[in-house]
């Protein structure tokens, strides 16, 4: 039985995502952590710190190294963190000197939290262009039905009349600004040592760290492993999304009720009434606002790191990110979905198709 409905073997039918899932699955995570070693020891032995030809032996390890995952799983029940097992493991399959130069000045959540950059690095890249899409089928909608009249509520309540047009900008407006915020976000790369201080690296910390960061892709900045507000800030935008498709998923939901607003085809099946199309997808876009705008909360929690780290904080981003980035990734999903089986909204005036 699986406990999360992410990887349920049939609620992920509806809520999962197998693209997004990969970039959370233990095996990516491994992959990340050891991309962090190599480039840690070039980035070294560029600046001199360790021998050239051990930071060769190191990387080309990384490159083919498989872990012993029962062990990793272990070691963990003890450590609570994977990366003392992971570099023991490690040092084993580089061998001779270059063993003492794995891990050289770093910490465990140097390791953990690069990991995690890279990851987030990766997936918002993959929801950025799902964004697109949406708003792109938004344009489509507005192109083919725009100058179609629908009655506007307020209070849900008959109002006015409006057009399509009007509906659909509430629709592609929030998600047009979460798109240029998504641009403005930075991954950081995470490196500070035992207790943020850089103290083994000592003066050469900071040259270090940018080297790191080049060598991966992510940003530089100061270490942050008790300065969670940019994991905060990342839950802030995944809830933003949801939200934003919540908001088209309530509406749409509203708009069947009649069928005279819209039409659509791929509703689910009742067991009970032959005759009706649900709007699953619909429904589940609310579902998953709601989710991810609680769990938003914890993360704010999360960011209550007791003096230079804390592990009941930490483990708490643990329990609370992956779902939330699921949630997004299946409403993403699922609104590109809903928005491509709407064949009608709004009704043409009078001598007029569309």
């Amino acid at each position: 039985m699986a406990f999360s409905p992410f990887e349920h073997p049939f609620l992920s039918g509806l809520l999962g995502d197998e693209e997004i899932a990969r970039h959370l699955s233990a095996d990516a995570d491994i992959k990340a952590m050891l991309r962090f070693e190599a480039a840690l020891a070039r980035a070294q032995a560029g600046l001199g710190l360790i021998p050239a030809a051990a930071a060769e032996q190191i990387a080309a390890a990384c490159g083919t190294f498989e872990p012993d995952l029962a062990r990793l799983k272990a070691a963990v029940g003890t450590d609570s963190v994977v990366i003392p097992e992971l570099v023991k493991q490690l040092r084993q399959a580089v061998g001779g000197d270059a063993a003492n130069h794995v891990h050289f000045g770093a910490t465990s959540q140097d390791a953990i939290d690069t990991s995690l950059m890279l990851r987030m690095k990766a997936i918002h890249a993959i929801f950025t262009e799902r964004i697109r899409q949406i708003i792109a089928l938004l344009d489509g909608l507005d192109q083919r039905f725009g100058s179609n009249p629908l009655m506007g509520f307020t209070r849900m309540q008959a109002a006015i009349p409006i057009r399509v047009s009007d509906r659909v900008e509430s629709w592609r407006g929030p998600l047009a600004r979460q798109l240029t915020a998504l641009n403005n976000l930075e991954f950081p790369v995470q490196l500070g040592g035992a207790a943020g201080s850089l103290d083994k690296l000592r003066l050469d910390g900071a040259a270090v760290r940018a080297a790191l960061a080049e060598e991966l892709g992510l940003a530089d900045m100061r270490q942050w492993q008790s300065q969670r507000e940019g994991i905060a800030d990342i839950g802030h935008h995944l809830s933003l999304m949801t939200g934003a498709l919540g908001k088209i998923g309530q509406d749409l939901a509203l708009m069947a009720q009649s069928g005279r607003e819209i039409s659509m085809s791929g509703g689910g099946k009742s067991s009970a009434m032959a005759h009706k199309q649900n709007p699953v997808r619909a429904e589940t876009l609310v579902a998953l606002a709601r989710f991810n705008a609680v769990q938003l909360s914890g993360l704010h929690q999360a960011m209550v790191h007791e003096q230079e780290r804390s592990g009941a904080a930490w483990t708490l981003e643990w329990l609370i990110l992956p779902q939330m980035v699921m949630a997004t990734a299946a409403s993403l999903r699922l609104a590109g979905e809903t928005l491509a089986q709407i064949e009608r909204v709004g009704t043409p005036a009078p001598g007029l198709s569309n």
